[in-house]
């Protein structure tokens, strides 16, 4: 059975009420530390079975580098299809400043509207099904994905639903906590 690790990053070093999606910022190093050590731990048993894939944003890559460091057989590489939903003009903003009315009319059209003129949904569950489908494919049967909430959460929405497009009301999937993870069963 081929599994699915989806992990997300530590705490990031930013203020959480902020739209931070693809902003490159660094994570908590001694939680980085924490979670690698118990990822580490989680993912000894299959030590030959592991293809590790990040996000380049530093938040990622610092956990990819910190589980590398703890084992060096774990190869990890980047991947940009796992990068979180690109905010446009949002990020960085505080969402209170972004507006009731933007955000209104991003979750009126949540797969198509792109909200700060960034990436729609839809775009996002297209570039992420294409790694999903290219994890089936991998010899390995531990796939772990160091990346973001965003991305846990369109996992589970083609695993769940395929290619059909969500509604706001139907947009209600758990995310891992920082530093967390879930596993998937994918084939």
């Amino acid at each position: 059975m081929k599994t699915l690790w989806l992990v997300r990053h530590a705490r990031p070093l930013i203020d959480t009420e902020r739209c931070y999606g693809r902003l490159d910022v660094p994570a908590d190093e001694a939680a980085t530390r924490q979670a690698a050590q118990a990822l580490h731990q989680a993912l000894l048993p299959h030590r030959g079975d592991v293809n590790i894939s990040h996000s380049a944003l530093q938040r990622c890559e610092q956990l990819a580098y910190a589980i590398h460091g703890l084992e060096p057989d774990f190869t990890t590489k980047p991947d940009s299809r796992l990068l979180e939903m690109d905010f446009g003009h949002w990020e960085g903003q505080r969402w209170d400043e972004i507006g009731e009315a933007a955000i209104s009319a991003w979750a009126q059209n949540l797969a198509s509207h792109a909200p700060g003129d960034g990436e729609s949904l839809a775009q996002m569950l297209q570039r992420v099904n294409a790694a999903l489908q290219q994890a089936r494919r991998e010899p390995q049967g531990q796939q772990v994905w160091i990346c973001h909430a965003g991305v846990a959460r369109c996992v589970q929405w083609l695993l769940q639903h395929g290619d059909q497009l969500p509604q706001s009301a139907d947009w209600t999937l758990p995310a891992p906590a920082y530093g967390q993870w879930l596993q998937l069963q994918i084939a």
